[in-house]
């Protein structure tokens, strides 16, 4: 086993779980056990947030903005040295196909870590108010502070397990916090490799950064229930998002959830449908369309559905997928087992309640391995639970709309908020972005994804925002003082 990935983090050192426990941890792509994980009890956690509660009590971290900086910009340099080893890693225990590893997964997201670095050389954590009589007592100075929220337990899935970690991690750290991070029980290698890394090469002290695995939901559940626990953030679905809040709320901690996401392209009835459904249809398998803001459904006139279809069936038709390792596929396996029989499930209801186009079934394409195929469904009432619910598949649903009115309402008409797209001339298109209520919108193409926009969602998409100063402000309190002018 790589020793990158046989130990948690906890207080500085790289230990077993203290029973000596394991997990398995499997190849979605075989079906293979790749080796194991510690298997950390409560106990385990329990110490992992008693050294980061020392470590914010009792040390300078929360205020030393210059060792903040060094510390991420060793963090980043030791990353890309071992790039080669994590992308392996990566590949392996989640599905990713290696061709996308340069992006998002990994090597860009280390480069993300500048975003925090960059930020830190002129953040203003602290600024004064004019000088004021206030309720005519005495003329008054005023400062705005922004101090660390405290000890962070930071939760990441198994979909985007390392973009994630850091992700949280780095803003996390920023803002002065100290961190516990637990990865998905799926893909726990990736984000152990993140914390050996840190603690061998970072000047980061002991307890400001934790990592610990666990099989056990239970075991996971004292990171949003412990009283020194200040703030979760957790990336994951809305239904685990309902019970984070639901275990936060007795000790009222800071609460930050990236969820689900039902995302829809909107595309008005002058927008060139066979310059655009192609490749969006395409895109929806990337990563076997494990993404939360992956654009699953397609929105059109309905005069024009049966083209849209079209274009989209013969773009899935032309996918490549298979072996992750094979540098040509886009499309790897879905994570487990389980995830594979939810999204059959799916399928099953597309073909109860529209019309499947194509895939739509079980593969036989290969022995062993969590595949599924690319599917096209239509046919469906906006209100199926194809066109509501997060499938987390390959699949995409069109729908058809009568009017601009009607296109909202379909677009909005879930519970969620995320991410939508429009495509039209551009002030009809800009006019109608205005309209969604959605946390971030995507007009005629344009790149929305970058360190310095503020990314989240509304409604049961989530709470607070990643990336941009806002994702830095998450994890920050803001305090004023105020004391006699010239005090």
């Amino acid at each position: 086993m790589n020793p990158l990935v046989e130990r948690m983090l906890i207080d500085g050192g790289l230990v077993a779980a203290a029973d000596g426990r394991t997990f398995g941890n499997i190849d979605p792509a075989t079906e293979e056990v790749l080796g194991t994980a510690p298997d950390a009890g409560v106990p385990d956690v329990e110490r992992a947030i008693g050294a980061a509660r020392r470590a914010f009590d009792t040390t300078g971290w929360s205020t030393d903005v210059a060792l903040r900086r060094r510390c991420l910009v060793q963090l980043r340099d030791a990353l890309r040295a071992n790039v080669e080893t994590l992308r392996q890693v990566l590949v392996a225990e989640s599905g990713v196909p290696v061709g996308q590893t340069p992006g998002i997964p990994l090597d860009t997201a280390i480069g993300f870590i500048d975003h925090y670095i960059d930020l830190l050389d002129g953040y203003e954590f602290e600024r004064t108010l004019p000088t004021k009589t206030i309720l005519g007592v005495m003329p008054t100075d005023r400062i705005v502070r922004r101090e660390a929220a405290g000890v962070v337990a930071a939760i990441t899935p198994w979909n985007y397990p390392f973009y994630l970690s850091v992700c949280k991690v780095s803003a996390a750290l920023a803002a002065g916090c100290t961190v516990v991070l637990k990865p998905a029980p799926d893909t726990p290698w990736i984000v152990l490799a993140l914390g050996a890394i840190a603690a061998e090469h970072t000047d980061i002290p002991p307890g400001v950064l934790n990592v610990v695995s666990t099989a056990d939901n239970s075991v996971a559940q004292v990171l949003t229930s412990h009283r020194d626990v200040d703030a979760v953030s957790l990336t994951g679905s809305t239904a685990t998002g309902r019970k984070v809040m639901g275990a936060a709320a007795d000790t009222v901690k800071r609460v930050t959830l990236e969820l689900g996401g039902k995302s829809a392209a909107v595309f008005l009835d002058d927008a060139p449908l066979e310059l655009i459904v192609p490749s969006m249809a395409g895109a929806v398998c990337v990563h076997a369309g494990q993404g939360c803001t992956q654009l699953t459904r397609l929105l059109v006139p309905r005069a024009k559905l049966d083209d849209a279809v079209g274009l989209a069936e013969g773009a899935m038709k032309q996918v490549k997928w298979g072996d992750p390792t094979d540098p040509e596929n886009v499309m790897g396996p879905v994570v487990n087992a389980t995830q594979r029989d939810r999204i059959l499930g799916y399928y099953e209801s597309a073909g109860r309640d529209g019309r499947v186009v194509l895939g739509g079934k079980p593969t036989d394409r290969f022995d062993r391995g969590y595949f599924v195929e690319p599917t096209l469904i239509t046919d469906v009432a906006p209100e199926a639970a194809v066109a509501q619910e997060e499938i987390f598949g390959p699949a995409l649903v069109i729908l058809p709309y009568d009017d601009d009115d009607d296109a909202v309402r379909i677009a909005d008409g879930t519970i969620y908020g995320l991410l939508t797209a429009v495509f039209g001339a551009p002030d009809r298109a800009m006019a109608m972005a205005r309209r969604f209520r959605s946390g971030t919108v995507g007009v005629n193409g344009a790149q929305w994804f970058d360190v310095e926009s503020p990314f989240g969602g509304y409604k049961q998409s989530g709470l607070g925002r990643e990336w941009g100063t806002e994702g830095l402000e998450d994890f920050l309190e803001v305090k004023t003082i105020a004391f006699p002018a010239g005090g």
